[in-house]
């Protein structure tokens, strides 16, 4: 594709966008959560591994640990066992009580809303703060960058960037904030309906006409 002026791959971008709101108007996070609290925690829980496996095991692990004191005071062994499934679950369980706790002892039980007071927490990144603002809060504070957003952000030629600190730059300045949040889902559904990595469905995609790296 030849050099896109800015205000051009902004108006693709809008045309992808609306084009993929069309085709999954359910989009939403696939982490299944009651709160903040609760998403949170899936959300840390979800490196390395795939929603449908933290949902897996989350019912048990909020049956257990219902509010952030009560997973703040658990056993990091008892917390493992629940939640050993999900890959580097000692790492995993020491982060997910290490988040309740800061939540409980920096912010009286109740998970913040900024960015600067989520990434304090343990075991949360700007992709983590950016799943809770968005989706428990309704807080565009930035785009989720997972691998499915990374990968389809350069296919599509919204950018050349490889980090994700760069990728999520790039998109904020491509899309307005109001769709930041649900952008990152939109993404996620198509890489995982149809952009699929090792074998994309290009003739069933809705942007073919608009991506550079389409095979028709």
């Amino acid at each position: 594709m030849p050099k896109e002026s800015k205000r051009a791959m902004a108006a693709r971008a809008s045309i992808a966008f609306e084009h993929l709101v069309e085709e999954y108007p359910d989009a939403h996070c696939a982490l299944l959560h009651v709160d903040a609290y609760q998403l949170g925690v899936a959300t840390i829980l979800s490196a390395q591994t795939t929603d449908e496996r933290v949902n897996m095991v989350t019912p048990e692990l909020f049956r257990r640990y219902p509010t952030p004191s009560d997973l703040a005071d658990a056993r990091p062994q008892d917390v493992e066992e629940i939640i050993r499934s999900t890959g580097f679950f000692r790492n995993k369980a020491n982060n997910i009580i290490g988040f309740a706790r800061g939540v409980v002892e920096l912010h009286d039980g109740a998970v913040p809303r900024t960015m600067a007071e989520l990434n304090a927490l343990p075991g949360v990144g700007r992709k983590t703060a950016n799943v809770i603002l968005g989706n428990a809060f309704g807080i565009d504070e930035g785009v989720v960058v997972d691998t499915h957003i990374k990968r389809l952000s350069g296919l599509l030629g919204f950018t050349r960037e490889k980090t994700p600190e760069k990728v999520e730059r790039d998109l904020i300045e491509l899309f307005p904030r109001e769709r930041w949040t649900l952008l990152a889902h939109l993404l996620i559904f198509h890489g995982r309906r149809v952009c699929d990595a090792r074998n994309p469905r290009c003739e069933a995609c809705v942007l073919s006409g608009l991506c550079p790296s389409s095979r028709v």
